[in-house]
């Protein structure tokens, strides 16, 4: 009796909660963005803490695994953490190296052919000075203090405009530290606070659900883990092959555009087409017809790696069929663009597999149960 009112008061409190919701949603909603704006920072360290602790975790596995010497063990989280954001700074540092060089030189090639272009298209201008005469009774007729005025105002809002936009750098710059800050202490005090979390949920959760809880978490853990892993190593190979079949066929801008390419590759299926139309601009300076055979590459390119290298090594590394990849990453980016893109592939990887291990539980089950005793006639 006592379970049955428990659940109608549960029932009657979370009734009431929805209708104040939806009564009071301008304030509900107001209060949630304020909320995320003020958790926003540690957000974002969880999330570098998960993606540096992936790098990390490689380090602690390579840093003598099998000492026991205590400098060892004391010093195994520093110096591999250090190494971890090492490593990415150095990768970093390295796009920069190979793409400002490139950048530099198509700056100075579009500026050093801009005045041509320019004197070309005034010699155009026929020489007649009676053409010219409907222009400068347009010009004329021009009410110049008003357009003065409006640019004058159009200053001013810029201005704002120029203080509203540094103010907002100010506060994403601060918000960047705060993560790193937040991602250091994550990553440093990985073991205890994985440790606390456990004995937390252990002692104020059922058995059952915290053991159900803990496979789902390790499922989804695994999940993104051999995601990024897998994207990454697909974004290398991806950046490779169009650096090499670029400078195979003498295009222009090949290593910066490798590598452009390569870093929107970690953008599932089509990243690679947002970097290969940052080259397609860069390469229609020098040549247009080498830009059109460009594109030819790219689509062929990226044909290969949507079909074949991308399920292969993604999909494989993540237990997904290929099918589901395309799916998930063509419903990923329909439902919330590039952030669902990138999460639309370890999600469904992940239910995948909750799926598959609860079916084939269930079916066991059912096996179990189709089949009579021993002592039973029909034995």
């Amino acid at each position: 009796m006592r379970e049955k009112q428990k659940l109608i008061l549960w029932a009657a409190a979370a009734a009431v909660g929805v209708f104040l919701v939806i009564y009071y949603w301008d304030a509900v909603s107001g209060l949630l963005g304020l909320m995320l704006g003020a958790i926003s920072p540690l957000i974002s360290g969880m999330i570098i803490a998960y993606a540096v602790n992936i790098i990390m975790s490689g380090y602690e596995r390579w840093y003598f695994p099998k000492s026991t010497s205590a400098w060892v063990v004391k010093s195994r989280r520093p110096v591999c953490l250090a190494a971890a954001f090492l490593t990415i700074l150095v990768v970093l540092a390295l796009v920069v190296y190979l793409v400002l060089p490139e950048l530099v030189a198509c700056i100075k090639l579009l500026l050093a052919e801009v005045p041509d272009a320019l004197s070309g298209l005034l010699a155009m201008i026929p020489g007649d000075k009676d053409l010219l005469t409907p222009i400068l009774d347009w010009l004329e007729g021009i009410d110049w203090k008003s357009i003065l005025t409006s640019l004058a105002q159009g200053l001013v809002s810029g201005i704002e405009g120029v203080i509203g936009v540094a103010t907002g750098l100010v506060g994403v710059v601060v918000d960047v530290v705060l993560a790193l800050i937040f991602s250091l202490y994550l990553l440093s005090g990985r073991d205890k606070l994985l440790a606390q979390v456990r004995r937390l949920t252990k002692t104020y959760m059922r058995p059952s659900w915290y053991e159900k809880l803990t496979y789902t978490l390790g499922v989804f853990n695994t999940s993104f883990r051999k995601f990024i892993v897998g994207q990454a190593t697909e974004a290398v190979i991806l950046g490779v092959l169009c650096c090499l079949g670029m400078l195979l066929f003498r295009f222009p801008y090949a290593v910066m555009t490798g590598v452009i390419v390569g870093v929107t590759a970690l953008i599932p299926i089509a990243g690679a087409y947002i970097g290969g139309a940052v080259g397609l601009l860069l390469i229609l300076t020098v040549d247009p017809i080498k830009a059109l055979l460009f594109v030819v590459y790219l689509v062929v390119l990226q044909q290969m790696e949507g079909n074949l290298i991308y399920p292969r090594v993604v999909g494989s590394s993540m237990g997904l069929p290929g099918i589901w990849v395309l799916a998930a990453v063509t419903v990923g980016g329909g439902v919330a663009g590039i952030p669902g893109m990138l999460l639309g592939v370890p999600l469904a990887a992940a239910i995948y597999q909750l799926l598959r291990q609860d079916i084939r539980k269930r079916s066991a089950q059912t096996s179990l149960e189709e089949v009579p005793p021993e002592d039973s006639p029909q034995a």
